[in-house]
């Protein structure tokens, strides 16, 4: 399939096979997209947990709105943010530039030190948002490559973060849970599979200036 093709066979799948697992190969595809997802600044305060074990899937059904793609699917990703974005998070990032780049410290200090200020301005609930924001960001990347690897997913907000966090584990990561992705194959008879893409015409939703 061409990608436009592929992003007409995708669907939210709303049930999974669960007897067909996605191959490793397949994976790390997935690892590699959402690590090389765009971020603003390219700080990345996100990370994604994979959880593949089909128990805890199950008891992430519960706090999932009951939506049962989570236990069925191969596997789930959990995109999740920093609880914290602070002068340490900003000054590994620049470090790790210096590292890949080599870019002199007089070239990377301006903008870091801007940045630094900036963050120690926000509010929590501020940063909190623009994190989230390049969680969705990353999800959109998910979802285009999936479609492209013929992976089947089904974005979700529906879910209780804090019970996920608590499963999880991922207080003691200092992460939080803000979106979910079951990913795998559609079941044969997922009936949504078969029905037709409901989007507004072209001309609605595109806008050319000349």
């Amino acid at each position: 399939m061409n990608n436009i093709e592929a992003l007409k066979w995708r669907y939210a799948t709303k049930k999974f096979d669960e007897n067909r697992i996605l191959s490793e190969d397949k994976i790390e595809i997935l690892k590699h997209a959402f690590n090389l997802t765009a971020t603003s600044y390219g700080l990345q305060p996100i990370k994604m947990v994979i959880v593949r074990n089909k128990a805890l899937q199950s008891k992430l059904v519960k706090y999932s709105m009951n939506q049962q793609q989570v236990g069925s699917a191969s596997h789930v990703l959990v995109l999740c943010i920093e609880r914290e974005i602070d002068k340490n998070f900003i000054e590994n990032y620049f470090n790790y530039v210096q590292k890949i780049r080599a870019t002199p410290n007089e070239i990377l200090s301006p903008f870091k030190d801007f940045l630094i200020e900036d963050f120690k301005n926000k509010h929590i609930d501020e940063i909190t948002t623009w994190a989230t924001n390049q969680a969705f960001l990353a999800l959109g990347t998910l979802l285009t490559v999936s479609a492209t690897e013929a992976i089947d997913a089904c974005p979700m907000e529906g879910f209780e973060p804090e019970k996920y966090d608590e499963v999880l584990g991922l207080d003691k990561l200092n992460l939080k849970s803000v979106l979910v992705l079951p990913v795998g194959f559609r079941a044969k008879d997922d009936m949504f599979s078969e029905f037709k893409k409901v989007r507004r015409p072209i001309s609605d939703v595109i806008i050319e200036l000349e």
